[in-house]
């Protein structure tokens, strides 16, 4: 029986510099930073314990950090599985060491290429294949995500046409997506609002998952509540100064779990995020 945790990952942002301007991506106004293998080795001792698997975003492409294949072997030491969400330009680059630094699990966002020059596209697309083919044989799973239904303008089915081309065997529908070979997965999905204080407030009848599977670390140590929260408007505390237990045991972190137990949002931001209103 596999070990339980108190949550279920832990997304902890390596980088929140990014090599891409993606129509669906707000990006953040936060000064660039990139954590130091120091700092990140600081970070995941704090989390044995607390879960099994490692996110490396919140914002950022991981891949342009250029010491990730020795997070990820500092994480595995530790016991951890690492996974990585990427946009995929790089993995031609750097998707071997990858491979060789025995990554857990990798989503590609092959949604990222919504706009630019079909030539830039067939390029990007393939790239990304080809690392899909090699990882998955390698035992890595790997997940391709079309996140966008309704915003591609046509591209999500020359994906597809691409990626049949080169898996042309018989795809398996699954509860999750597609399995289109052993640990090789497509996925689909609607494109979200993200939570941003200057949007419409949506009401406080919400209810959410951060805090009760998952919350995330920024680049500079800054603890928040889930994935979304791109800015730390949310900020519970900071854990190169604190512990985990301490940060996540705070009367707003507390707050948070009990609001959402009864459906109800406590922060401002909360009440402003299209992707909660998916559990309403």
């Amino acid at each position: 029986m596999s070990k339980k945790f108190p949550y279920s990952r832990v997304y902890v942002e390596i980088t929140n510099l990014c090599n891409r301007n993606c129509t669906f991506c707000p990006g953040t106004k936060r000064p660039a930073k990139m954590m130091t293998t120091e700092e990140f080795s600081a970070v995941v001792q704090k989390l044995v314990g607390v879960t099994g698997y490692l996110y490396y975003h919140l914002m950022g492409e991981p891949l342009t950090h250029p010491q990730l294949p020795e997070m990820i072997g500092i994480a595995s030491k530790l016991g951890f599985k690492s996974q990585i969400t990427t946009n995929g330009v790089l993995l031609p680059q750097r998707g071997q060491a990858l491979i060789d630094a025995g990554v857990h699990k990798v989503n590609i966002s092959v949604h990222s290429f919504e706009e630019g020059s079909d030539q830039d596209y067939l390029g990007y697309i393939r790239g990304c294949l080809d690392f899909a083919d090699r990882a998955s044989r390698a035992g890595i799973i790997v997940v391709l995500r079309l996140w966008n239904n309704g915003f591609d303008e046509g591209r999500n089915i020359s994906t597809l046409d691409l990626t049949r081309e080169k898996f042309p065997w018989e795809w398996r529908s699954e509860p999750k997506g597609i399995r289109i070979q052993h640990k090789l997965f497509l996925e689909h999905g609607d494109r979200f609002a993200w939570p941003d204080m200057e949007a419409e407030d949506g009401g406080d009848c919400v209810f959410c998952y951060g805090l009760r599977d998952h919350f995330g670390i920024l680049s500079d140590g800054r603890v928040v509540p889930c994935c979304l929260d791109r800015e730390g408007a949310i900020t519970l505390g900071n854990i190169f100064e604190e512990s985990v237990d301490e940060i996540l045991r705070s009367p707003r972190a507390k707050a948070m779990v009990e609001g959402f137990s009864c459906r109800k949002a406590t922060e401002e931001l909360c009440r402003k995020c299209g992707y909660a209103r998916r559990f309403g």
